[in-house]
């Protein structure tokens, strides 16, 4: 064979893989955006993550195990499998025939696929919109603002019922003790009120110097994505709904930290502490 034969040649096996895998997406998609009868409005997204899992399902995997081993966090995901299909034609016809409530479900964004002979392995998914550390002041305040909300009309905490409650300010100081304690979570994937290095919420506290406090208080969380989501649970849990609640706290601090390498993902903090209020030299020496 001429060496630019052979050149080529191999220019077209390289390419090969990719011409399938974007007639397939084109397969799906046209099915998603036309063959169903109440069809999706936007299309799916090519996700390289996804292309994993749908070869790891190929090989095997179940679809909860594949997603973590790609390191792909989801909100919702799901597979379809096409099998007897000799054409992408075929494809599109099968799922527009069989698949179209989850084909044009548009919670669904990405897509990775996988073929394996007449196999088809089509991975749906909404990934998680991890929190960005740049909106960090912006989700302090939708915290802030959703737990005032819960102070301010009262709420019943398992067996305890709580009456309306001032609200909360934004303490610096205790926001700097809640990062310190999110970002060792995240650090060594250890969700637990005891810091690494064996701290305790109020060793934090006074640490990030709010020394002169009455009482502190602390919630944590880990695996949840949003200000209205992390919230929620800790309300629905006694004991973190009886720290929101707790009107002896007038002072909150908020924080998040992110590690990619952990199943959780995202650590969060509250802590909740109420200043000790020193009497003016004034007031200590009227009679």
């Amino acid at each position: 064979m001429h060496p630019a034969q052979a050149l080529v040649l191999a220019a077209l096996l390289a390419a090969a893989p990719v011409v399938a895998r974007a007639d397939l997406l084109q397969a799906v998609n046209s099915a998603r955006l036309q063959a169903c009868a109440q069809p999706a409005r936007l299309p799916l997204h090519d996700s390289p993550r996804l292309r994993q899992v749908a070869q790891q399902m190929a090989d095997g995997e179940t679809l909860h195990s594949a997603l973590g081993s790609a390191g792909y966090r989801a909100t919702h995901a799901t597979v379809l499998r096409v099998s007897g299909a000799t054409s992408e034609g075929e494809v599109s016809g099968l799922l527009s025939a069989n698949d179209c409530a989850l084909l044009t479900d548009a919670q669904f964004k990405e897509i990775g696929v996988q073929r394996r002979g007449r196999d088809v392995w089509i991975v749906l998914a909404a990934p998680a919109a991890i929190p960005s550390l740049r909106d960090a002041p912006l989700i302090r305040r939708q915290i802030l603002d959703l737990v005032n909300r819960a102070r301010q009309t009262g709420r019943r905490c398992g067996a305890k019922s709580y009456p309306p409650a001032a609200p909360l300010n934004l303490s610096t100081e205790l926001t700097s003790a809640a990062l310190t304690h999110s970002l060792d979570m995240a650090a060594h994937a250890e969700f637990d009120h005891r810091g690494h290095d064996g701290s305790s919420p109020s060793a934090r506290v006074e640490g990030a110097g709010y020394t002169n406090y009455v009482i502190v208080g602390e919630n944590i969380a880990a695996g949840v994505m949003t200000p209205a989501e992390v919230t929620e649970g800790w309300l629905r849990s006694p004991p973190h709904c009886e720290n929101i609640m707790d009107g002896r706290f007038s002072e909150i601090g908020i924080a998040f930290a992110v590690s990619y390498s952990s199943g959780e993902l995202v650590y969060w903090t509250q802590d909740f502490a109420a200043p000790r209020r020193v009497r003016s030299a004034a007031a200590a020496s009227s009679p």
